[in-house]
């Protein structure tokens, strides 16, 4: 029997995220991607995805995606049968990144949403490939589909968010931790961190990606996720 997959996508992104996997998944299993729109605390979004989620599922999450990922573990950690963190940070934001927001937040208030995209976000997202300029559209896509009250609701979520270190370390099924080698927003070591936390888990570090894998690479990034779907369903 395969267990429904929950995926959570990073900040100013869809569904459309992770369309390689739904396409592969979604022929076998039950997928479900939950938005990260509703609310400006990463507490309150957990508790969103858990009241929508089944009993029990696999859970994985990119970037915000990860971060909301772990709150919904720290809350109910006997729901979540493996947990992918994909491109992610388990600790609390930085007072230098804290103090870029507001600005950011400013300018999305007053129509410049595809400014701070454009300028300030995009750039650090992927790595040099074929792939780029297509997957840089989509990105804006997203984001302004999303609009500038969602920007500004996460973007405060992001700024608020716990440490989790101890969660990862309470967590003991199947895990798997994995980022683009050149992602420039939560770099390898902090992937490296995380494994740590959870001596179970496999580390996977995608070759020719930067912070968005799942497009960057999709076939070698689902691949990775099969293995870890494999080891829950068989678990």
């Amino acid at each position: 029997m395969t267990t429904p997959l929950v995926l959570l996508p990073g900040m100013m992104c869809d569904a459309r995220l992770f369309s390689p996997q739904i396409d592969v998944f979604g022929a076998g299993r039950a997928v479900e991607v939950h938005d990260l729109a509703s609310a400006e605390s990463v507490e309150a979004l957990a508790e969103t995805i858990l009241a929508a989620a089944p009993p029990r599922f696999a859970l994985g999450g990119l970037s915000m995606g990860g971060i909301v990922a772990m709150e919904v573990l720290r809350q109910a950690p006997d729901r979540v049968a493996g947990l992918a963190l994909m491109d992610t940070n388990p600790l609390a934001e930085k007072d230098e990144v804290k103090a870029r927001r507001a600005p950011q937040m400013d300018k999305a208030r007053n129509g410049q949403l595809d400014s701070v995209m454009r300028d300030e976000m995009k750039p650090n997202y992927l790595s040099d490939g074929p792939r780029r300029a297509k997957i840089l559209d989509l990105c804006m896509d997203m984001a302004l589909a999303l609009g500038p009250e969602v920007f500004c609701r996460q973007s405060v979520a992001l700024m608020n968010r716990p440490d989790q270190t101890e969660t990862l370390r309470c967590f003991d099924g199947p895990a798997l931790v994995l980022c683009g080698r050149q992602d420039l927003l939560c770099p390898v070591e902090r992937h490296e961190l995380m494994a740590g936390l959870m001596p179970q888990s496999r580390l996977c570090i995608i070759e020719g990606a930067g912070h968005l894998p799942v497009l960057e690479q999709p076939d070698e990034t689902t691949a990775a996720l099969r293995r870890w779907l494999e080891e829950i369903d068989n678990g």
